[in-house]
């Protein structure tokens, strides 16, 4: 990934990055040479990432053992020149996009033992039902049932050999037109944009 050194995502905040979007694009090379990509559920864990798709998926029959990279992407959005006072001065600007993204890279294990399945799943619905009120549990359903579940799925593990992480936030442009950026996203108030507006603000020195 491009990263100027201004706009780099070090390790442990994209373990937090990665943690709160909780999933990404695993794209590998197929045997044809074509490029392909699932999107999936994730969880980091130490150096490695676990997953899993569907038995019906042929993605999974290239995986073990290949070199893939997976894409965890965060909120992005469009940024107007419009909103820079630096336009009114010189007129010397044009549209961009700030966005944050997190790339992963490693080898993949692909995993059948229905224990690891099991342990992974438990994993991930622990981690996504945890804060709720009444947090559904694997247990919850038939064991037959889970069993069957079970087989239509194929473990993923992604052995994270290196780290690259972006947040592009205008740091390129000089403070009033961040400012300006911050002001013409708030008013948007979009998800996406609030999410790049507040990224922005965490950023600035005097934020911090």
């Amino acid at each position: 990934m491009y990263t100027p050194a201004s706009m780099e995502i070090h390790e442990l905040e994209a373990r937090s990055f990665v943690d709160a979007v909780g999933s990404g694009w695993l794209v590998t090379v197929g045997a044809d040479g074509a490029p392909v990509g699932t999107l999936l559920p994730i969880l980091w864990r130490g150096d490695r990432v676990v997953a899993h798709l569907a038995k019906a998926n042929p993605h999974w029959r290239d995986l073990d053992g290949a070199r893939a990279l997976l894409i965890v992407g965060g909120p992005e959005v469009y940024v107007s020149p419009s909103w820079y006072p630096s336009k009114a001065e010189h007129g010397r600007v044009v549209p961009t996009w700030n966005y944050l993204a997190v790339h992963l890279t490693g080898s993949v294990t692909v995993h059948h033992d229905p224990a690891w399945l099991r342990e992974m799943v438990t994993d991930l619905t622990e981690r996504h039902e945890g804060k709720r009120a009444e947090p559904w549990a694997v247990t919850d359903a038939p064991a037959e049932y889970l069993d069957a579940m079970l087989q239509a799925i194929v473990g993923v593990e992604l052995a994270v050999e290196r780290v690259e992480g972006k947040a592009k936030l205008s740091q390129n442009r000089p403070e009033p037109d961040q400012l300006g950026v911050i002001a013409g996203l708030d008013d948007i108030g979009s998800a996406a944009a609030t999410a790049v507006a507040d990224a922005m603000r965490a950023r600035r020195p005097d934020e911090a």
